[in-house]
Order: structure tokens, then sequence, then C-alpha cells
């Protein structure tokens, strides 16, 4: 069946970039739209046009659901697609598409209307005998009722945003004295997001699993589901791990659990790709949370598993035709993971990590390993939308050797240039209750001091290498500088060792990422190499930024590269590694601000001021919250002491690292 000639892309990133390549595959010509902070973004790169529309900020321009209809009519699109996020879930936004004579890739209007409240959907699954969590889903919203509401639940109780997902707008609540600053918190955040703070609260289930179930449904009557996932490894109730089909489950629950999601979805009129998601006591009961309906982040997961394509069933079914493959024709084979990639840092409690990527690099050929990025080295990570690099999916044909082919991919993926969460998946990946199965929802937070913990020991040879590294680049520039003077051959401009009285010794301190340093002596042997530690150390070849070196009798090869700072990214067999250097004639500076003072912990926007100048505080009291890529984030007093003079207001867009706060420690 002809599908589309031509079709609009109404997002960015992985996502748009993964709608692409199907649409190639399918001779279906591409329209991006992009922001002007995306002009030169992977996905603008890919697409065969692709039109501005508008400033930076997401609500001036992939929230603008006039000026991506007016780009698709330009351009000729015969759809839209809206990925996931932004405009996905925004009824009005497929009634207009449809006004203007575009098909929207995704369900009906009143479909998404359905299931877009949570609270809504939540009575209509009541009403269809799907079992729903204890809580509150009504209308009254004012604060008093839904504090009230949540000491009749019980705690501890979860707050969420009625029309939200991803994570965002939603705190757990473990005592009533802590409900209004989470509600209002809470709102404010799901207000940012989604331009609605309604909010229901629930009973918060004790180590619960989070299972979701892949559903689909045709204009001709026709909803299958294609298996479960199993999405519990979370962290602020985002998703980390993803993984199809669920661990530990029998073909009883599995059964079960796929009829109750054909059945919501039937209750709706469903067509398109959709996701509904349950939440699993510990007993193993079931209950229903929301519908997201839209295509997910996760989908790799459930391709690998069934063998489908799934962006191109929701072109087929858009276009009208009926479902490739009915329920029992559907088939399920092997075992699936993907991992997110996030510029964050872990250490640092997640905080975004906005920059250049200096050097982006997976695995080549790794067989069943699927990289689905939306950035390139050379690329920047912006403050301005969600800061993801790239999905690492796996396949093989046991979860166990699934996990291991995850453990191979994450120790060959090379990221320098922001902050990543590289580290702390290998570490989530290979956690007892990871490779167990059947962990709960809580796991990352019971876990989070290993998971984020540097590694005690440096890499084998790291240290090794970064110094012949900085040797031979320090040879190459004195050589560099001896050719371009005035007597390129005199020995003053050489780097070599020799010395009158016999070879010289350089001495080398490296400053590993805990700050710990670390004296190498290296010894020129007057050929061109040097001895470390009683044994031979030579650089054998340089190409880009591969080392291939001697150490004793062992060849091997790192991969190694300076960031902005001057740090050496060591990547070697044994693991990662960052040094710096030390120059020996650098000043060191003493101390900092004789005032003290709170800076920006990342590029952002301040939404609220919590403390008036002059004001006395204990530590940890929250003195403002930020808000960036959509989250929010609070800065604290480090320590008993005055607030000496609040340096930014409500509404001030700041820099990194930009002063925020005088603070006066208590003596």
């Amino acid at each position: 069946m002809n599908v589309f000639d031509k079709i609009l892309i109404a997002n960015r990133g992985e996502i748009a970039c993964r709608i692409i390549a199907t649409c190639r595959c399918l001779g279906i010509a591409t329209v991006a739209v992009y922001s002007e902070a995306d002009a030169n973004a992977r996905h603008v790169r890919l697409a065969d046009e692709a039109v501005c529309i508008g400033p930076p900020a997401s609500r001036d321009s992939y929230l603008r659901a006039d000026k991506v209809i007016a780009a698709a009519v330009q351009a000729g699109a015969q759809a839209v697609h809206p990925g996931y996020g932004f405009l996905s879930e925004n009824a009005g936004f497929a009634r207009a598409c449809a006004e203007a004579g575009l098909v929207f890739i995704g369900p009906p209007a009143a479909a998404i209307e359905a299931m877009g409240s949570k609270s809504a959907a939540k009575a209509l699954m009541q009403a269809a005998g799907v079992p729903l969590v204890p809580g509150y889903h009504g209308d009254d919203q004012s604060p008093t009722l839904l504090r009230n509401e949540a000491t009749r639940i019980g705690y501890p109780v979860l707050i969420k945003a009625s029309a939200g997902g991803g994570g965002k707008g939603m705190r757990v609540v473990e005592r009533e004295a802590d409900f209004e600053s989470a509600l209002a918190s809470c709102q404010r955040e799901a207000s940012a997001s989604f331009g609605d703070d309604r909010v229901l609260v629930e009973k918060y289930l004790v180590r619960p699993r989070h299972i979701e179930v892949q559903v689909f449904g045709d204009s001709h009557g026709n909803v299958v589901h294609l298996y479960e996932r199993d999405c519990s490894a979370q962290r602020r109730h985002q998703k980390v791990i993803e993984e199809a089909p669920a661990p530990g489950i029998s073909a009883a629950f599995r059964a079960a659990i796929g009829t109750a999601a054909v059945d919501a979805a039937r209750a709706v009129g469903y067509v398109g790709a959709g996701t509904v998601e349950f939440i699993v006591d510990a007993d193993g009961a079931f209950y229903f949370m929301e519908m997201n309906t839209r295509l997910q982040v996760e989908h790799p997961v459930t391709e690998l598993v069934t063998g489908q394509d799934l962006v191109a069933w929701q072109l087929r079914v858009a276009a009208g035709a009926p479902l490739p493959l009915l329920q029992d024709a559907i088939p399920l084979a092997g075992h699936a993971i993907e991992v997110r990639l996030y510029a964050e840092q872990p250490e640092k409690g997640f905080l975004p990590s906005t920059g250049t990527l200096k050097y982006l690099q997976f695995p080549a050929a790794l067989r069943h390993m699927r990289v689905d990025s939306g950035v390139e080295a050379g690329d920047v990570i912006s403050p301005y939308y969600d800061p993801m690099i790239a999905k690492l999916i796996v396949w093989d044909e046991t979860r166990e050797a699934a996990i291991a082919r995850m453990l191979q991919a994450l120790a060959g993926t090379r990221i320098v240039g922001v902050g990543n969460n590289v580290a702390f998946l290998s570490r989530l990946v290979a956690h007892p209750e990871v490779r167990a199965g059947g962990y709960d929802t809580g796991l990352i937070e019971r876990a989070l001091p290993q998971l984020v913990a540097a590694d005690a020991a440096l890499p084998a040879d790291a240290l090794a290498i970064a110094a012949l590294w900085t040797l031979h680049h320090e040879t190459q520039a004195a050589t560099a500088r001896a050719r371009s003077s005035a007597d390129p051959h005199s020995p003053w401009g050489t780097a070599d060792g020799w010395r009158i009285n016999g070879a010289a010794t350089r001495q080398l301190e490296l400053r590993d990422a805990s700050g710990t340093s670390h004296m190498l002596a290296l010894h020129h042997d007057g050929a061109g190499g040097f001895v470390l530690d009683g044994a031979p150390a030579r650089v054998l070849s340089v190409e880009g930024a591969v080392l291939r070196h001697q150490l004793g009798t062992r060849q091997g090869h790192a991969t190694v590269l300076a960031d902005a700072d001057g740090a050496l990214h060591v990547f070697a067999s044994a693991g990662h590694a960052v040094l710096q250097p030390v120059d020996p004639l650098a000043h060191v500076a003493s101390g900092g601000d004789a005032h003290g003072g709170l800076a920006a912990p990342m590029p952002g926007r301040i939404i609220a001021v919590l403390a008036a100048d002059g004001a006395q505080v204990d530590a940890g009291t929250p003195l403002l919250v930020m808000e960036a890529m959509k989250m929010e984030y609070t800065v604290s007093a480090p320590t008993a002491g005055t607030v000496s003079r609040m340096l930014c207001k409500v509404g001030d867009l700041v820099a990194d690292k930009a002063p925020l706060v005088e603070f006066e420690a208590t003596t």
C-alpha cells in the first residue's frame, strides 16, 4: 500500500532522526522543523528539507502548533509525525492538523483527550473494571482538599501532574508536614512542562515494579499488544533502563496484563501506537497508572524482540491500512535492553551538563547493538532541551547474554566534552538486583551511593598512558617550535632528553578525579622511549586520538582526548580515567571568596526565591529554586549562616557558575 510521499516531523533530537530512518527505508521524503538553537542539529542535516519555526525556547518553537502546521503546509507535506513529547499528546494540535488537511500520525483527538487527563483516564478505567491504585482524581484542586485527601489515603502518597508524563510534575510525600511545599513544586513544574497545573494524589506503593504494555490499534477495529516492557529502573520517576520482555513473570501474568492493556485501548477507540502503564505490587497484582498516547522513548526494545518497525506500523495505520499482524502472529524472541545516555553529572545529583561534544564514539560493528542518537561529535548539548545523548539498545537470545552485551557496549562508549552517565549505567546494569531481575522502582535510590561513587582505583596503565601522551605532545610541540625558529638544529630546541652527563628524567604530576596527585618519573632511554618504574615505556604510534604503546613487554592501544580544561580522558581496555596534568609553574589560588557565596550549578532560570537578604538559616535550608531542561533544582544553604544578599530574582536567566547568593557561614 502507498503510505505517504512526504511527511513533516514535529520534533527534534533522536526521535526525529529515528523517524527519518524509517521514512528513508520506505521512500518517504521528510521535512524537519527546528529552533534557532537547532539550526545545525543532526535531524536538520538528515531531513530532506528543514524549516525554522522560532527562537530556542520550546514555547516559542516546538510547542507552537500554528508554526508547525504552517511549515507542513508550506512544504507540501501530507502528514505530521509528532514523535514523543512537545505536541505529541496535544488533542488541539491533532485537530488543527486535520483542519489544515494534514494527517496526524497518532491516535484520534478524542482518545488523546480521554487519556490525556490522568484523572479522567482513571475514571474511564474504573468504569471498565481495570484495577486502580487508591487515590483522588477529582476536579477540586484546592490545596486544603488535596491535603485532606492525602491524609485519607494514607502516607506515603504520590502527587502527579494530571496532564503530565516523563517524570515531570511528580513528587513522593512521606509525611503531612511536607505536603504543601511538594504540591506547590509539583504544580509549578507541571504548569511549566504541560501548561496545566492540575494534579492527582495516589497511594504510593512501596517497592513496586513498573511494567508497561505496547498496544496498537487501526481504523478497522483491530487492537493488539506487542508484549510488555519492564521500566522499573527509574530516577526521579524517569526511566533509566528498559527491557523486554519483563523478567520473572509467568505466561499467565503476561496474558492478563496484555488483555487489560488491549481492553483499555478499546475503551477509547484507540488507533495508532500507545502504551498502557501499570504499577505491579509485591504480591503480583497490577494497577492501571496511565496511557501514553504516542510512541515511547523505549519502543526499540519492543522492536528488537518482535522484529517489527513500530514507526512503519504508525505510518501504515495513519494511511488507513489495517495492522500488519494480528495478535496470534506477533512473535516474541530473545531479550532486549535499552539504556539512556544523558549529558548529566551523577556525582553531582545528576545535574545536566551542557557544552560541545568534543568526541562521541560507540562500539563499531557490535552484533545485535543499536544506537539511536540525535547528536554527533561537534554538536552542542544546550540548556534548552532534554540532555539525552543517545539510547543504547542490545538484543540477545537470553537475558544474561543481553546484560553482558550491554556492559560490552557501555565499555566501548567514549564521550568527551560534557559530563555523562556511562559509568553510572555500567554499575547499574551490573548491579546484583538488576542481574537477578524483578527489581523495583526504588532500586536506584537505595543503591545510589555505590552507583555514583568514583572507582577506588584507577584503571591499570591509565597513568602511564596519560604520561606517554603528554610527553609525546610536548615533543611534537618542541619540534614544531624548533622548525619555525631561526636555528632549527639547535640542541636547545629538541626534547629528546639528551644531556651532557646522561639522559634526563622527566617528572610529571597527574591529578585524578578524586583530587589525588600521582607523581611519575620517566627516564629517557636515549632511543626515543622511556623507562617507567624500571620497565620500558614507549609510544609506538599516534593516529588521531588513538595511542599505540608498549609498557614493559606488553603492547596495547588507548584513546586519549583532552577536554577544554586540559584534563586527559584515557579510554583503555581496563576502563576510563580522567587525569589532569599539573603545571608546577602554575599559580595555585588559595581559598575562595572571602565573603563566601553560592553559584549556579548549571545554566537555568530562577523560578522561586525562598530566603530574604539578612535571613539566618540552618544547613540545608532551601534558598532558591532553578529550572533547567524542564526540571526543578533547589539550591540550599551549605551550612548554617546568613544570606548577606540575593544576587538574582525570579525570572532571571543565569549562566553556569553565575553567582546567586552572597552567604556568610556561621563561625
